[in-house]
This record gives structure tokens, C-alpha cells and sequence, in this order.
């Protein structure tokens, strides 16, 4: 698992911690990925991607490149600014027999974009919403797709705007760092779409919008 510095997200070890990883770790063994990721996933897995290769960024405890693995992907690239999600994945890759198809970097994905390869699949699950500088974000990760880009990030629903709300408030009561952004769906699609890819699927659960794009 390489290091290197992370600014993307202040606060990010403080909240995502071991105790967090952890939860959500045995939360996937039990039940699988959230609602959410596994749309993505059955979305993505729409299509043979044998051989194919993923770059997942902040992928947590990795459900999304334990799939493609699973469904004949070539192997996965997963990039998180948190180290205690990352050892998570670490450890779950190991218990399924993926590590050795897996490379872990824990950093600011934007940060090192340039020194990694691009990918056929190229996946955010609630990503979005944890940067504050989304047109970086978006064409760094864009740069990297060659076949297929998904996304979960939260709807332009007023109820999503208010636990966006109600999170930074208990953030800052609490005096933690960390906090999330909302990002207007038509902005991000504006910017998906200037880098050339087309929207090719999309589904929602309460809180989340979830949207493949193809090249």
C-alpha cells in the first residue's frame, strides 16, 4: 500500500476511523454493499468485463473492486485519502484472494492522478461530496476512463440538502474538520459530458443519485 500526502479532505482519518471501517467491513460481510453501491455495481456488470481493469477512488472497503474482480476484471487500482478504510480493504482483499490483483494508494487522488494509468472502469461512490473542488476532481478522474465512469453522490433533493446541512452542523458541534459538499447534478453532468463521455444509466435510492457514464 503506497502513501503520500492527502489535502482533499480535512478531517478525513478524524471521522473515517478504525472503529468506522470497521463497522461498515462487517456491516459488507453480512449484507452485502449498500443499496446504492450495489446499483452501480449490477449497472457496471451489465456488460462481459473480463479482462478489464478499475480505478475506484474512495472506495472505502472496496465492495465495487471486490465485484469487478469477482466478474473477471484484470485487476483494480483503489485510491483513498483514508488509511484506516484502505487497511479494511486491504484486509478483505486478502480473505477474498484479490490482494495480489489489488494496488492501494492512500492519498488525495488529484494529487497523483498523473502518475497512474488509465482504466476501463473508473468509479466515485460517494466521492463527490466529500471534495469541495469538484471540476479538479471531475477531470482528473475523467482523464482515466477509457470504456466506463460511475458515480454515487447525493440528489439535488431538498432532503439531501438538508443532511448535508444537518452533518456539517454536528461536525462542527462536535469540532471535527471534516466536513461534506453539495455538488448540483446539472453541474456535474455538465462537466461529465464536457469530457466527452454520455450518460448511459442512472437510478436513485432516497438519498442518492447513482449514474454510469460511457465513453
Amino acid at each position: 500500500m503506497t502513501s503520500a500526502p492527502s489535502a482533499c479532505c480535512p478531517g478525513v482519518d478524524e471521522f473515517f476511523s478504525q472503529r468506522l471501517a470497521y463497522r461498515e467491513l462487517q456491516t459488507y460481510r453480512r449484507r452485502g454493499p449498500s443499496r446504492s453501491t450495489k446499483k452501480l455495481i449490477n449497472a457496471l456488470l451489465k456488460q462481459d468485463i473480463t479482462g478489464w481493469t478499475l480505478l475506484d477512488i474512495g472506495g472505502g472497503i472496496g465492495a465495487i473492486q471486490h465485484a469487478v474482480l469477482d466478474a473477471g476484471g484484470a485487476s483494480v487500482v483503489g485510491v483513498d485519502a483514508s488509511k484506516e478504510y484502505l487497511r479494511a480493504l486491504q484486509e478483505e482483499a486478502l480473505r477474498l484472494g484479490n490482494r495480489l490483483r489489488t494496488s492501494l494508494y492512500h492519498s488525495d487522488f488529484v494529487a497523483i492522478a498523473d502518475k497512474l494509468d488509465t482504466a476501463d472502469i473508473v468509479t466515485l461512490d460517494r466521492v463527490l461530496c466529500c471534495y469541495k473542488d469538484l471540476e479538479s476532481l471531475v477531470a482528473a478522474s475523467t482523464a482515466k476512463v477509457r470504456r466506463v465512469y460511475g458515480l454515487v453522490y447525493p440528489r439535488g433533493s431538498l432532503l439531501s440538502r438538508l443532511g448535508i446541512f444537518l452533518f456539517n452542523a454536528s461536525m462542527w458541534l462536535t469540532r471535527k474538520e471534516f466536513r461534506t459538499h453539495f455538488h448540483h447534478p446539472d453541474k456535474i453532468h455538465s462537466l461529465v459530458a464536457a469530457a466527452g463521455l454520455s450518460e448511459s444509466y442512472r437510478a436513485n435510492t432516497l438519498l442518492w443519485q447513482v449514474e454510469v457514464y460511457s465513453r
